[in-house]
């Protein structure tokens, strides 16, 4: 007697989609990944941008964060490129938002691993990656460091 498992047929591995995924959109020879003792990160460039995946581990606890730095802060007129932020995370952003770290604007996606499937994470890496092309020149150029 035949018995199938379809939780376990139709099981696939986070890990690997992220791959998947990475391997579709990074520019030649560009994607690099790195097992750390916070679970795996990935780095790969997209045009003009160097994208990176986190994947904390496989747990429903576990998370999973794509985010690109595309600008340096201080910079020249920081309250018009704040406004220009927030309403970019209004109408443009999707699942993923503008924000600061550690001095660095960045573009970032972030959720739960938990119930986490193959169209998210493509969905989550190429909505990170296209705005981080689209805007890190944009923002760079419209906003000079201060000097």
């Amino acid at each position: 007697m035949d018995v199938a498992f379809p939780e376990l047929a139709d099981y696939t591995n986070p890990m690997d989609d992220v791959e998947t995924v990475i391997s579709s959109l990074a520019e030649p020879d560009s994607a690099q990944v790195s097992h750390l003792e916070q679970g795996y990160l990935w780095r790969f460039r997209y045009g003009t941008a160097e994208i990176y995946v986190q994947m904390t581990g496989v747990s429903p606890d576990d998370t999973f964060t794509v985010w690109s730095a595309i600008l340096k802060l201080p910079v020249q007129n920081q309250l018009e490129l704040y406004q220009q932020l927030l309403e970019l995370n209004w109408a443009t952003t999707m699942e993923a938002r503008f924000a600061i770290l550690d001095q660095e604007v960045v573009v970032v996606g972030t959720r739960s691993v938990m119930e986490l499937d193959p169209s998210e994470i493509a969905r989550m890496i190429t909505i990170v990656a296209s705005l981080a092309d689209l805007y890190d020149e944009e923002l760079q150029a419209k906003f000079p460091a201060v000097a």
